[in-house]
């Protein structure tokens, strides 16, 4: 690959440059929610927007603050954040969705990652296999003390913990019936339900591996949209595809980490 691509300051993919993102950012998968998660930021600007990415910057507490999408999986997420923290981005909180895996998981409730699954790719080319893809403790407890004030505890609004799947394969996990590697898909998937695997997206692994490598801090706010266990199970499965619990819940976080600071 020729070097010629990066020898220009803003950056290739999200078309941003140096002092325009802040060194806290909250990714979000879907360009559409950028510009709803921006308008809880003060005097929020426009940045850029180039394929899957959408930036904006304002600022929480007087400190900047940024929001950028990545599309969907791992490569897009990994090339997002990459180029963020050449523009100054050093925390970063992903706010996504998911299909829910344990039982005690219902449709609208928060899931919080202490760490995800590496089934997705694009990590393998960051750490070696053995190496385990953990979001940052601190930004984690910080995100976990503001969703325990914002939810209400009831069902569909209910704060989880824990391990995560990433995957790269949406209909694998929806239709594994139909992939030529059906069986190994069913077995991998019961094996992490019975290890206490709360639910399954496609971008966590990706980007607390990056995190790891690039020593910056990653966490992640999950809003589970189904579980299809559940359903499987002859229980109540709710569906929900707002987002807005998983926003308040970062900003809160975000707000908390800086007034911490002093």
């Amino acid at each position: 690959m020729s070097v010629a691509l990066f020898t220009d300051e803003r950056q290739f993919h999200i078309k941003t440059l140096p002092g325009e993102v802040g060194e806290y950012v909250i990714l979000t998968g879907d360009p559409g929610r950028v510009p709803k998660i921006a308008e809880y930021l003060d005097d929020a600007k426009f940045i850029s927007q180039n394929r899957e990415y959408t930036v904006y910057t304002g600022a929480l507490e007087g400190v900047k603050v940024s929001v950028c999408s990545t599309g969907i999986g791992g490569p897009s997420a990994a090339i997002a954040i990459e180029e963020l923290i050449r523009c100054g981005g050093k925390n970063f909180i992903r706010i996504g969705t998911s299909g829910g895996m344990s039982l005690d998981v219902v449709g609208g409730d928060i899931i919080i990652p202490s760490a995800a699954i590496r089934g997705d790719g694009t990590s393998r080319e960051y750490l070696t296999e053995d190496y385990p893809a953990v979001a940052d403790f601190t930004l984690t407890q910080s995100l976990y003390n503001a969703a325990q004030r914002i939810c209400s505890g009831k069902e569909g609004d209910r704060v989880h913990v824990g391990v995560i799947q990433s995957k790269d394969s949406f209909y694998g996990e929806t239709h594994p019936e139909t992939m030529p590697v059906s069986t190994m898909l069913k077995e991998r998937w019961d094996a992490y339900i019975r290890a206490g695997c709360l639910t399954s997206e496609m971008e966590c692994a990706t980007l607390f591996s990056v995190g790891l490598a690039r020593r910056v801090r990653v966490g992640a706010v999950i809003g589970a949209i189904w579980n299809v266990e559940r359903s499987a199970a002859g229980l109540s499965n709710p569906v929900t595809t707002d987002v807005t619990r998983g926003i308040e819940v970062a900003i809160a976080a975000i707000k908390d980490e800086i007034k911490s600071r002093g």
